[in-house]
């Protein structure tokens, strides 16, 4: 039997780690939901534009996919941060990957609230 390594690896910070672990979990809870309230619910998904509209009048439904967005973005990023670190890059390699992840995370994260923002803003 093959033991899993239950601690980050060397160059990962324990925090990182940590929101990788609990974001994952949170993630797969708002997917399902996600995937049941689209999907199963829903007379046959969502299909149209106006369809999409009415969904994001619900209040909570902005809230959720906001969520999933928060979530989603930086627990990517920080698992592709852990790939490479897997080539042992040197550590100005590495400052600058750090770099270039917290700026497209964060622009991908306001990017992503603010649409959904609009979609809420929608009148329906």
């Amino acid at each position: 039997m093959i033991a899993e390594k239950s601690s980050p690896k060397s160059g990962e910070n324990v925090w990182l780690w940590l929101f990788k672990i609990v974001s994952g979990v949170l993630i797969v809870v708002i997917l399902g939901v996600h995937f049941v309230v689209n999907h199963a619910i829903g007379n046959g998904g969502l299909l149209t534009w106006q369809d999409v509209v009415s969904y994001y009048a619900h209040p909570i439904v902005p809230i959720m996919e906001s969520i999933f967005i928060i979530l989603v973005v930086p627990h990517s990023l920080i698992g592709v941060r852990g790939i490479l670190l897997d080539l042992n890059p040197s550590r100005t390699i590495l400052t600058v990957i750090n770099w270039l992840f917290s700026i497209v995370g964060v622009v991908a994260v306001v990017y992503g609230v603010w649409l959904i923002s609009v979609l809420a803003s929608e009148p329906h």
